[in-house]
């Protein structure tokens, strides 16, 4: 299933993507509950593919505005640094361990809304990744079992303010300004994906291709990263992992290339779907 979360004549909702059509969950909410996030808390996927099966879709997809498939995540963990690919580029040596920051649910955009380049910097650079969302209460997880517990995945940009990033080894000031990290378009649910290290992820600057990467060249994959995660805290329900940026980055180029006004940026990753933004100045 792809799953949307959307708002449509002043109302916050979500649903089930069916072409180019939406199955409105909104009048089953008692059901399933309100929002995507309290779907899953309720393990209400199964629910909704049945109401999906028997329903016939109410909404275009074109007639509503896209919300970040998750609106209020209320953890983003962030990894770094987790391509081969982006650790040769940077001279680095090969991590140990993953190495995480936190972004805000606030600095997120959805699909079709503007990433904006702060006031501040210059330097907005891309990074185009896997975005894993946890379908279930994760506590000291094994690698080999983590993928249970997966509700689905998604394209994000975790747009990085390059200069603010670099004022000490902490990362979080420069990924968090607002509306610099986009989510979506859409959850496709993790049966449709049964592996994710066999996906492809694009990363497109006006047109131009930017990143290319198999995911397979992820140096953590996506259960040792939720192994790590289920140790340090208890991942629940609507908690995000991004699982990091491959090779490719505006920063490492030379000349730099920074994102600006007028630019628009598409993340695809195969079996998903693209996610596609403009640039627009604070």
């Amino acid at each position: 299933m792809r799953l949307i979360s959307f708002t449509h004549g002043g109302r916050e909702a979500f649903g089930v993507v069916v072409g180019d059509r939406i199955v409105d969950l909104a009048p089953h909410r008692d059901a399933v509950g309100a929002s995507l996030r309290e779907a899953l808390a309720r393990g209400a996927l199964p629910r909704i593919a049945a109401i999906a099966a028997d329903s016939q879709p109410s909404l275009a997809v074109a007639d509503v505005e896209f919300l970040p498939v998750i609106p209020d995540p209320a953890k983003i963990l962030c990894v770094g640094i987790n391509y081969a690919s982006h650790v040769r580029e940077t001279g680095r040596e090969m991590p140990r361990y993953p190495m995480f920051f936190t972004r805000f649910a606030d600095s997120q955009v959805a699909h079709g809304k503007p990433i904006v380049r702060p006031r501040a910097s210059e330097k907005l650079d891309f990074e185009g990744e896997l975005a894993v969302v946890i379908g279930k209460t994760a506590r000291h997880v094994a690698a080999a079992d983590a993928l249970g517990y997966v509700a689905g995945y998604a394209c994000y940009n975790d747009g990085s303010v390059r200069d603010w990033q670099k004022h000490t080894i902490q990362f979080t000031p420069g990924k968090n300004f607002p509306q610099t990290g986009a989510f979506g378009p859409w959850l496709v649910t993790s049966d449709e994906i049964p592996d994710p290290s066999q996906l492809t992820l694009t990363t497109r600057l006006n047109g131009e291709v930017v990143q290319q990467a198999r995911t397979d060249d992820l140096i953590f994959s996506v259960g040792d990263v939720i192994a790590y995660c289920s140790t340090f805290t208890e991942l629940r329900p609507g908690d995000v992992i991004i699982t990091g940026t491959t090779g490719g980055v505006g920063a490492f180029r030379n000349p730099p290339l920074w994102m600006r006004a007028g630019d628009v940026v598409e993340v695809e990753i195969s079996g998903i779907g693209v996610l596609r933004n403009g640039i627009q100045d604070e």
